[in-house]
Formats: C-alpha cells, structure tokens, sequence
C-alpha cells in the first residue's frame, strides 16, 4: 500500500517546544515531523508536512489535497474552535480526515471544547502529546487501505 497524507499544523504550533511546554511537551515541530516521516516510510505512506498561522494557507493546502491525496491529518490549533472556512474545504475533500490536538482540549477552558472540525473528522485524538500525529497516521493508513478494497 501506498498512499499520500496531508499533515496540516495550525496557528502558533511553529512555536511548539517553546511555548507553553507545561501543557503542550518539549518537542518541538520538527522532532514531529522527523517522526511523522520515520513511521510513515515504515507505512509505506507520502507526506506534506505544513504549518501555518494563516488560515488562507491551510485552506489551499486542504483545496490541493483534493487533487492528489488519500488523506489528511489536521492539527488546526486555535482555528478549531473558529474556522467555519477550513470546515467547508474539509467537506469538499473526499478522503479520511483525523483531528489531532496534543493537549486535552476538554481539560482546558471552556471555549475549548467546541470543535467545528469534529464534525467531519473520521475520528478525533486529544490528549495524547505528539504521539496523537502517530496515532492519526496509523489509522489513516488503516482507512487508506481498507478504503481501497
């Protein structure tokens, strides 16, 4: 099996690491990234690896993904709980989808707890730390493949 993945990182999470290391870890994106890429070889799986603060950026991420992607693993941070635009592009793109957020998002402030993404997200992980983009990868893969029987 082969297969192309989007994993698509949302406002501040460049600063990951050094921001706010008591609720969101140590790591800092790149170590992410390094380990995105070492299990998805193991997968067998492609990767586009992006972040932005800029909400135009991962909408035209999520528009290109529609042409040549089998799925996509979004972290969209802050625009979870805002982006009605970065819902829409997810309903136009037809593969699996999994919303990742490292920190217990239902443990923290109230405003936290509405995602406008779960809606259609194939799944949600949060919680988990970094280790959520490689429990996203996995089922991805796992939805890629069955997808394709």
């Amino acid at each position: 099996m082969t297969g192309l993945v989007y994993v698509l990182n949302g406002p501040n999470l460049n600063l990951l690491g050094r921001r706010q290391p008591h609720i969101y870890g140590h790591e800092t994106l790149a170590d992410v990234e390094r380990d995105c890429r070492t299990l998805a070889a193991e997968l067998r799986l492609d990767l586009r690896f992006h972040q932005s603060n800029r909400e135009y950026e991962i909408i035209d991420w999520i528009h290109a993904a529609r042409e040549d992607a089998d799925g996509i693993a979004i972290n969209p941070a802050a625009f979870t709980h805002t982006s009605v635009a970065i819902l829409d592009a997810l309903h136009a793109f037809e593969g699996p989808v999994i919303e990742i957020h490292i920190s217990n998002v239902h443990k923290r402030e109230a405003f936290r707890h509405h995602s406008f993404v779960s809606s259609r997200a194939d799944g949600v992980i949060a919680g988990f730390g970094t280790q959520g983009y490689l429990l996203a990868l996995r089922r991805l893969a796992r939805l890629i493949e069955e997808g394709s029987k």
